[in-house]
């Protein structure tokens, strides 16, 4: 059969757009891996905060919260940028950038939020909003959502190449070989990657390496505990059940798509950045791991077919931001895609912003 939408990517990208388009059309969800979720998705740091990303990604962010809160995905958490002294002009900077976007902003004392904050952190902002997503729980909700849809997931079904003749793709995956008329590329850090094998020019996805570490400390994390990032953006870390802490050192080493692992010397400089924040010990690295963000050039999603490849939609370069806009992003690209008006939630948003054709190519 020749589906009418074939998505490469069964993250979370992937997983939410088969789950919004499946009621109106045929979709094929082809999958690399043997599980969905594997890379970006399953490793995650996993919280909704409205400002991460910046404005750009703001509108996207806040229109998700409604479904992912409907959902029963998301915790209370807040989260609390802090700064010091010289910091207090990226402070003003970030109340500035989002002053009349409705999120909720306040200056904070840090030092009664953090026990054992170091005296020097001195400035902060907090971001009552910000919630623990359970990522785990979205993307199965999303897949099943899918299937009873009609939607087929196809694991092992790498993408080896795709054709376009007479308004249809025929794609060849190590699961066999498939049609459509509409092929997505939501393959996150293999985005442009997919794009070259179907004779699409890439538009300059770049995948980068974070790390996370899971950390015993001494004290235990209270389950109080603000998720706390450096409005610098050398650190951020959350508390976990059971006392843990959840800590990286935000850091985006450039690297090509692949099974990304963390390196002793990134886990220590978060471990060096952490103790310049508090006077806890840490007692032990329980777990370490890393994931890959990918971003366009501009650090914007693209959404949207490609002007010069027929039948051929980006969904794509959602950075470190894909799970907290996965609602938004969905809505979004199926309206395009079926030619549908949007859902009300994003109805303000301009999709345009998101377009391919901002690239030159």
């Amino acid at each position: 059969m020749t589906y009418d939408i074939a998505i490469v990517g069964a993250g979370i990208a992937g997983a939410t757009l088969a789950a919004a388009l499946a009621p109106h059309a045929s979709v094929l969800l082809l999958e690399s891996e043997s599980m969905p979720g594997m890379h970006a998705t399953g490793r995650s740091a996993a919280f909704w905060s409205e400002t991460y990303g910046g404005p750009g990604i703001q509108p996207l962010t806040s229109a998700s919260g409604p479904a992912l809160r409907t959902g029963g995905f998301v915790d209370p958490l807040g989260s609390l940028h802090i700064g010091r002294a010289g910091d207090a002009g990226a402070i003003d900077a970030m109340l500035t950038a989002f002053a009349g976007s409705g999120v909720d902003l306040r200056r904070v004392d840090p030092s009664g939020l953090v026990p054992g904050l170091r005296a020097d952190w001195t400035l902060g902002v907090a971001e009552p909003s910000c919630a623990y997503i359970d990522v785990a729980a979205l993307h199965a909700d999303a897949l099943a959502t899918a299937r009873r849809g009609g939607a087929m997931l196809v694991t092992h079904a790498e993408l080896s190449a795709a054709t376009r003749q007479d308004g249809r793709w025929s794609i060849a995956t190590r699961a066999g070989g498939f049609d459509a008329t509409i092929l997505v590329d939501a393959a996150g850090a293999w985005a442009d990657v997919v794009a070259v094998r179907a004779g699409v020019a890439p538009i300059g996805i770049r995948a980068y390496r974070r790390t996370l570490v899971q950390l015993r400390t001494d004290p235990p994390a209270p389950a109080g505990l603000p998720h706390v990032a450096d409005i610098s953006g050398r650190f951020y870390f959350k508390p976990e059940p059971g006392g843990r802490l959840w800590l990286s050192p935000h850091d985006e080493i450039p690297s090509d798509p692949c099974d990304a692992q963390p390196e002793e010397l990134d886990v220590a400089v978060a471990i060096d950045r952490f103790e310049g924040v508090v006077d806890w010990r840490v007692e032990a690295v329980e777990r370490r791991w890393a994931g890959l963000r990918s971003f366009a050039p501009d650090r914007l999603p693209v959404y949207g077919f490609d002007p010069a490849a027929p039948g051929f939609f980006w969904f794509a370069g959602q950075g470190g931001f894909g799970i907290q806009t996965a609602p938004a992003a969905a809505m979004l690209a199926a309206s395009i895609l079926l030619g549908h008006a949007p859902d009300q939630a994003v109805a303000e948003i301009d999709p345009g912003r998101y377009g391919v054709s901002r690239f030159v190519r």
